[in-house]
């Protein structure tokens, strides 16, 4: 258990550093921005890496016996939570995190949640909670969860910063819980392209998870798991 904590808190630190603006401009001014980001990812990649093996060879204590509906809310959470990642990283968002920085612009996910890449991890992550009725489980994809929500008041708070009087005219109706704005008639739902991409790629993700990809990856198959329990 002791390094199933360590590496959790390594990857927490390490995730914690691009929301600190001083101590990333300090990297980045020493090293280059080319050479932080592919240092960045290898070390995040490593470290995740790391957490998964810690979680995989923790002792198993049992919190809660199995059943097949928990697994049926992981397949509802888990692929929802795939599509907000990856349609938050392709649309452009002024609000939080993207991999596309278009100005003000705003991708149609906007009109859902103003943080789509965090509501994403906090789907997939809370959806993996159920089904997996165990403590290393629960400190592994509940810390995972805690994490990306708390990663939410300081990446609004960080935007509000940023956009200063731009905020009130571009966030106008949007809101950061999902679906609250358009539920409000406040924004209204719509489809892009980086939306179909995000659609496309969950579609094809989803499926190559579900029949045999997620067992080559931990050893779990999710449909015979479903169709085994009770």
């Amino acid at each position: 258990m002791t390094g199933l904590f360590a590496a959790f808190i390594l990857f927490v630190a390490l995730h914690s550093v691009p929301a600190i603006p001083a101590i990333r401009t300090r990297i980045i001014e020493r090293v280059g921005r080319p050479a932080y980001f592919a240092g960045y990812s290898t070390v995040s990649t490593a470290l995740l890496v790391w957490l998964f093996y810690e979680a995989l060879n923790t002792e198993y204590i049992e919190l809660w016996a199995p059943a097949a509906w928990q697994v049926t809310v992981t397949l509802l959470l888990a692929p929802l939570g795939i599509f907000f990642v990856i349609a938050g990283l392709v649309s452009p968002n002024p609000f939080s995190v993207s991999l596309r920085q278009e100005g003000l612009s705003q991708g149609a996910i906007v009109n859902i949640t103003r943080h789509p890449v965090l509501w994403g991890f906090v789907f997939w992550a809370a959806g993996h909670v159920f089904p997996n009725g165990d403590l290393r489980s629960l400190i592994l994809f509940g810390g995972f969860a805690l994490f990306a929500a708390g990663g939410l008041a300081m990446t609004e708070r960080r935007a509000r910063a940023r956009l200063r009087t731009e905020w009130p005219a571009n966030a106008k109706g949007s809101a950061i819980l999902p679906f609250v704005a358009i539920l409000r008639r406040q924004r209204t739902f719509r489809i892009d392209g980086p939306m179909l991409v995000a659609a496309i790629g969950t579609a094809l993700i989803s499926f190559w998870l579900l029949y045999g990809g997620h067992a080559a990856l931990v050893g779990a198959d999710p449909i015979a798991t479903l169709h085994a329990l009770p």
